[in-house]
């Protein structure tokens, strides 16, 4: 049954937080988060993509940029706009995009559920982005973001999140992509602690790296208590959108027309006027300047992860007819998050990054479920969860093995 565990959150004081919070570390490069973070000195970016403190060219994996991590941690911590709770807690954490709201609970939990499959996986994570963020954890002796993990839905911790978001918020911002993050302090975290002890599984939707990063660190620091666990933001199955994860080819070995030809000779191509897919099995395909819609065939094979629509765009298009066998590690595939719109895939192939764009259907939950109890694993950039958490707002340090118990 799953753990969770409160924690003595590091935060910024009330009317810091909009200064302070940011996107993840992952979903922007060093040059965008130098341009986010710029005349913005308090941005928890500066922790979490240090890199942009060092000068022009700075590997992002050398040594330098672990430290400066850890320095400006440090910097952050013992600042008077941040604040370290007094006793561990857990907190409930509402996100409002486009008039739709998730509200779930930020707590941690524990390194030995993901070791021991309580929390399941649907994804490989690669080594190299491992290393990097497992650095940063013991650089830090901090896990500085939170992982986001689903769960099926339970009307007992419904009821205790209703129960909550009636009381004044810790914070109330509105983030510069017009999302609204509000979180609320839970003064008594007992009740839900006991409610998790009887939750059989946890499933990751976002941060695989960050939770194998977690599990390789408490392993490296055996001596630090507050290692075993890792902050996550835990939101109820019903609660979750999952949007498409897109595709781009950047080179057609024959060109355009050719692969057009090709396509058009094996399937059942059409022109559309709407690049979204409406219905699984269902993708959009942008090239040569046009865009056309076609219906996947079914998989020969029978598991549940050959049934995907990823699974299926790669049986029948990608490997077969662009050689690209394995889309984790090919160089001429790359996926584009489905927050960025049909209309980037235009502009990418129009600007010549690439030949071929491909708008899928997205992967439902329940996909992500059946796989996950199944044990299997989905091809890489398969979902992608909207909206993002914020970093920053409530960090959780090794440095607190001593918690006082509130309850």
């Amino acid at each position: 049954m799953a753990i969770l565990h409160p924690f003595r959150a590091l935060r910024p004081v009330p009317g810091k937080a909009s200064e302070v919070a940011c996107v993840p570390y992952d979903v922007i490069n060093t040059e965008e988060a130098k341009a986010l973070a710029s005349g913005k000195p308090a941005s928890f970016l500066h922790v979490i993509r240090p890199e942009i403190d060092l000068a022009e060219g700075t590997d992002e994996h050398a040594d330098v940029v672990y430290e400066q991590g850890a320095r400006n941690l440090q910097a952050f911590a013992a600042s008077s706009d941040t604040v370290q709770e007094e006793s561990a807690s857990v907190y409930v954490y509402r996100l409002i995009m486009d008039g739709r709201s998730q509200t779930g609970i930020y707590g941690c939990v524990a390194v030995a559920d993901y070791d021991n499959d309580i929390i399941l996986k649907h994804e490989l994570t690669r080594p190299v982005k491992e290393d990097d963020r497992t650095r940063h954890i013991l650089e830090q002796q901090a896990h500085a973001e939170p992982v986001m993990l689903t769960f099926k839905d339970d009307p007992h911790i419904a009821a205790i999140l209703s129960q909550t978001i009636e009381n004044e918020p810790l914070y109330d911002l509105v983030a510069d992509d017009g999302v609204q993050h509000t979180i609320w302090r839970v003064d008594r975290p007992e009740p839900l602690v006991n409610l998790f002890g009887s939750i059989e599984n946890l499933y990751v939707a976002d941060g695989h790296h960050r939770c194998k990063a977690a599990s390789r660190a408490a392993k490296q620091a055996p001596h630090q208590s507050e290692a075993a666990f890792f902050p996550a933001v835990l939101f109820p199955m019903d609660d979750m959108a999952i949007m498409a994860y897109n595709r781009i080819v950047k080179h057609l070995p024959e060109g355009p027309a050719a692969f057009l030809g090709a396509l058009k000779a094996s399937f059942d191509l059409a022109p559309v006027e709407n690049p979204v897919p409406q219905k699984k099995g269902d993708i959009c395909i942008y090239l040569d300047g046009h865009w056309y819609g076609m219906t996947l065939p079914p998989s020969a094979a029978d598991s549940v992860v050959d049934a995907l629509d990823v699974s299926r765009l790669s049986e029948h298009i990608l490997s077969p007819m662009l050689g690209i066998t394995d889309p984790r590690t090919d160089p001429n595939l790359d996926f584009v998050g489905g927050i960025r719109g049909t209309t980037d895939l235009v502009a990418r192939v129009d600007r010549g990054e690439a030949e071929l764009a491909v708008s899928m259907f997205p992967t439902s939950i329940q996909e992500l479920v059946e796989v996950s109890d199944a044990g299997l694993l989905m091809p890489p950039k398969s979902t992608w969860f909207e909206p993002k958490l914020r970093s920053g707002l409530l960090v959780h340090l090794f440095s607190d093995a001593t918690q006082d118990e509130v309850y």
